[in-house]
């Protein structure tokens, strides 16, 4: 991801995952970050980014998902990715390691 827009440090939370992109009429597999923050001084939401890895994706341009979420929003998701990923886990016998 030479061509990042995200600053990746040792306190991205995911810098590096399998993502698909997908549009009306393509479908490309390719690397992604994920960080979840929230501002250092005064934070007013928690914010998820996603960005997806442009040097082999070629459909979209340079970019940067970023979602503001409340906290009540935030928990929801955590609560949601918790339900799944030990849906997963079940279902591969594992305990996610």
């Amino acid at each position: 991801m030479a061509d990042r827009l995200m600053r990746v440090t040792a306190h991205t939370t995911l810098d590096l995952v399998d993502a698909v992109a997908t549009g009306h009429d393509f479908e490309e597999a390719t690397f992604a970050v994920v960080d979840a923050t929230a501002d250092r001084e005064s934070p007013d939401r928690v914010r998820l980014r996603v960005e997806l890895d442009n040097m082999t994706e070629t459909n979209l341009p340079a970019h940067v998902t970023d979602l503001g979420l409340t906290p009540e929003q935030a928990r929801t998701l955590a609560a949601d990715l918790e339900d799944h990923a030990a849906r997963v886990e079940r279902a591969r016998g594992d305990d996610g390691e």
